[in-house]
């Protein structure tokens, strides 16, 4: 049984079914799992920040082939140098682009000209009033439970959601911890009119990750992530807790890209130790693969009864 819509100035905006998005996440949002996603009724997006610009434009072919329901592009500034990303994008006939891991002065203005719809990420209240500034359409507002490249300075997203979303007036997408109707509702109590899963995408039977990586995910505990990397230099980042990131989280490492020399192997390889497995908390409430329809049928369908349970 289909769940009842979800409408939001989200779902408005971009002309998806229900207010979800999916993490841009490097090497693995490409088309087969994107699609998937649209077709599911969210918001696929394809990564840029492998760098793989060649490969990025026949994923966008084949999401055409793919799926007749809307995507979009990020670019994760600090990974994607290429001067000519915005007309690249543009060329592929894009309608929506998050940006991500930068300046959000750098590309809105740009893109907006061009008549596309952007989103920014960002950590911090002060990262949002600036991409209000840079004049983005949207924000998501990711908190210190998500996986990935992190704020040294992490705010957990039930404080920093209804931070931003008590200052601005553009819809917010929540991200970090989001994994299913409950954590949805929550985030649409703290004022997000739309959530980002990434974690939740990543384990998912349409992921073209390796299945060791599946399996740890399921397997793990709450506790089973680390937050690396906190002084520099470089980014932090959340991730899987193994025996190598483990040693990074007591010992640090010189150099935190080097430690993704191997990301092959880990991602598609499935030897977990041979680099760092970018992974959120909500990995610890994550028990089957499941295929994203799925998912987010289910999802839908619980955020109308943990609103339906609320005291009144």
């Amino acid at each position: 049984m289909t769940s009842k819509p979800v409408k939001t100035r989200i779902t408005e905006m971009l002309g998806i079914e229900k207010p979800i998005i999916q993490a841009a996440m490097g090497w693995i949002a490409r088309s087969h799992l994107s699609s998937a996603v649209s077709n599911a009724g969210g918001m696929g997006i394809i990564e840029t920040s492998s760098g793989e610009l060649d490969a990025i434009r026949e994923e966008i072919i084949k999401m055409r082939d793919l799926t007749d329901k809307p995507f979009g592009v990020n670019v994760a500034q600090a990974f994607v140098r290429d001067p000519n990303i915005v007309d690249f994008i543009i060329k592929q006939g894009i309608k929506f682009v998050t940006t991500s891991a930068g300046d959000p002065m750098k590309y809105t203005s740009m893109l907006k000209e061009a008549g596309l719809t952007v989103f920014h990420v960002v950590p911090s209240l002060q990262g949002a009033l600036r991409a209000i500034e840079a004049g983005v359409d949207g924000l998501i507002v990711e908190g210190g439970e998500g996986g990935g490249f992190k704020n040294p300075k992490d705010v957990a997203s039930m404080v920093l959601i209804p931070l931003v979303c008590e200052q601005v007036n553009v819809p917010v997408v929540a991200a970090g911890g989001i994994t299913d109707g409950r954590t949805m509702a929550a985030a649409f109590a703290l004022g997000a009119e739309g959530v980002l899963m990434g974690t939740r995408i990543l384990s998912s039977a349409e992921s073209p990750v390796h299945q060791n990586w599946k399996d740890a995910i399921i397997e793990a505990e709450a506790t089973d992530t680390v937050f690396l990397n906190r002084s520099g230099p470089g980014p932090a980042l959340r991730a899987l807790r193994t025996e190598r990131t483990t040693r990074i989280e007591a010992e640090g490492s010189p150099n935190i890209f080097g430690e993704f020399a191997d990301t092959q192997a880990v991602y598609f390889g499935g030897n977990l130790e041979a680099g760092i497995a970018l992974t959120g908390q909500v990995a610890g409430r994550i028990h089957a693969v499941k295929p994203v329809a799925q998912i987010f049928e289910e999802t839908i369908a619980e955020y109308h009864d943990t609103i339906a349970r609320l005291p009144r």
